[in-house]
């Protein structure tokens, strides 16, 4: 099929390269020239694993423009994938998803399925329907679906590859079809529905799972209360197939392009039609208050960081992404630098994104030994491997301070044991273990 995709970031760039990996001719829209001619000499803009492989392999079914009028004119399927931002009051921004429509509407001249693969709040694929529909240059037949995706930043063309399932919104049969035709070469399972099933459907995904990440993290920091080991009860929890063994890592809450954006729209909506949805809403207030742990937890060993040296390991929200959107180090560095610390940082592929934020009042280092060399106080925010598999001797031989505070529980604390340090983690017991007490 000939397919447009509208936008090149995660959604849109990665659903692109999948159709074409999948033998679809795609045309990729993008507003930026220099973008555009970045990605046709086969340089991904983004980071994401095994992405920029694909393209290359796919060049010949895969093309990137400007032009977004001859992308959409003759196109099967045209595929919305730009952002849906929040808005200050938490609502989703849709500017930009009525603006592709409104060029869509403008360019079409035969009939097309336009399916909306962007998070948008429930109702708006009949929105987009009526937009299209009322401002048409040429007498032709357009469907508007709902294709909501289900990837994760980091894994995003596995996840695309080898989704969990299809989900597809329709109100004519026609579309529903096409779709399936679109999908024929992916082997996953499909669920058809109307449009606003469909959107519920996303939404509903991502909350629940930040709804699972919340509540793990309320119970381990619960455990570290009264002495249990969160490790211990996720695992006897995970074993229950009722309840799974995915989203229960304990640490410093969610962050992404996602879950923070999707809990707050989906509490938006609820509010505009008079309804709270409750438990929603404690998930969105545990996650900013468990941002908050690790500087919480060093005012046992500090009344102030003021004039210490802050080793801070892992910028990015998740490990295997360059993502910084809700990243707790976001929160946190700023909380650091106005505490008067001198912060040193260091992660592997975050550090250019984040001196976008930070230029001149954070110290970026390339490597983890460099970052705690005379450290006062670590703290780890991102779980990379990297870190899970660093030398832990290393801290007190560099550190001024072997102080460890840790948001992801990279280390087994029977490990941790065997060093000389100060390791408080989440939801378990602190390690102390220095051989000279140095707080």
């Amino acid at each position: 099929m000939k397919i447009a995709v509208a936008g090149t970031g995660y959604v849109g760039l990665v659903t692109g390269v999948c159709l074409a990996e999948n033998g679809h001719s795609v045309t990729c829209v993008d507003i930026d020239d220099k973008k555009v001619a970045l990605m046709e000499s086969g340089i991904s803009p983004i980071y994401e694993p095994g992405l920029e492989e694909l393209m290359n392999n796919n060049m010949e079914r895969l093309h990137f423009t400007t032009d977004y009028q001859a992308a959409y004119k003759d196109a099967d399927v045209i595929f919305i994938g730009v952002g849906t931002p929040e808005k200050p009051d938490g609502s989703a921004n849709l500017s930009y998803v009525y603006g592709v429509a409104e060029q869509i509407a403008a360019s079409i001249e035969k009939e097309c399925v336009v399916v909306v693969k962007s998070t948008v709040p429930i109702g708006t694929n009949d929105k987009i329907e009526n937009l299209i529909k009322s401002q048409l240059k040429h007498d032709v037949n357009v469907y508007v679906a709902s294709n909501p995706e289900f990837l994760s930043q980091g894994t995003a063309v596995k996840d695309t590859l080898h989704t969990s399932r299809i989900v597809i919104g329709v109100e004519e049969e026609a579309a529903g079809e096409t779709l399936k035709e679109v999908y024929k070469n992916f082997d996953a399972p499909i669920v058809v529905t109307n449009r606003k099933s469909a959107e519920m459907i996303k939404y509903a995904s991502n909350d629940f799972l930040a709804l699972k990440i919340s509540f793990i993290n309320e119970i381990a920091n619960l455990c570290e209360i009264i002495g249990a080991d969160i490790e211990d009860v996720a695992l006897g929890m995970g074993y229950d197939v009722r309840i799974g063994n995915k989203f229960l890592n304990a640490g410093i809450g969610y962050g992404g392009s996602c879950f923070p954006k999707d809990t707050k729209a989906l509490h938006w909506l609820a509010n505009f039609h008079d309804y709270e949805l409750k438990t929603v809403k404690a998930a969105i207030d545990v996650n900013e208050n468990q941002k908050l742990k690790l500087i919480k937890k060093s005012r046992k060993y500090f009344d102030s960081l003021k004039g210490l040296n802050v080793a801070v390991l892992g910028l990015t929200f998740k490990p295997g992404t360059d993502d910084l959107r809700e990243a707790p180090t976001l929160v946190n560095i700023p909380l650091m630098l106005e505490d008067g610390a001198n912060v040193k940082a260091w992660d592997p592929i975050g550090i250019d994104n984040f001196r976008k934020v930070h230029p001149e009042d954070v110290t970026y280092c390339y490597s983890i030994e460099e970052t705690l060399k005379d450290a006062d106080v670590c703290f780890i925010f991102t779980e990379w491997d990297q870190l899970k598999h660093f030398d832990l001797t290393k801290y007190s031989k560099l550190m001024k301070n072997p102080i460890v505070i840790d948001g992801r529980n990279c280390y087994d604390l029977e490990s941790v044991k065997k060093a000389n340090m100060v390791y408080d983690s989440i939801g378990r017991e602190t390690i102390h273990n220095l051989e000279v007490s140095l707080i």
